[in-house]
């Protein structure tokens, strides 16, 4: 993938709770609040994940009035369909149909 850093991707996705929420960020838009109620998470721990998948590129936000809606990353979601939900790094490969639920 194009100006993803393995290193950074990896780290950020060494995390099961960080592939949970980029997993609900696959299928919909959301908020924290959203996810945090998904997930059964606490909202500060949301928002933490969320920062540091943001920071590896995985996932972008966009301001919509008051609230901050999180999604997977252009170039991620294209990467998944063109290779059939699975994350092709320099050094490894994820499928993202059999990460944890």
């Amino acid at each position: 993938m194009q100006g993803m850093d393995c290193i950074a991707a990896l780290k950020a996705l060494s995390e099961l709770s960080r592939m949970r929420i980029l997993r609900v960020l696959l299928k919909h838009k959301l908020g924290v609040n959203s996810i945090s109620e998904q997930l059964g998470m606490s909202q500060y721990n949301v928002s933490k994940h969320l920062r540091i998948l943001k920071e590896a590129r995985l996932v972008q936000m966009e301001k919509q009035g008051q609230q901050r809606l999180y999604t997977v990353a252009e170039d991620l979601k294209d990467h998944l369909a063109k290779n059939a939900n699975v994350l092709q790094l320099k050094c490894c490969t994820l499928d993202f149909d059999k990460l944890p639920h």
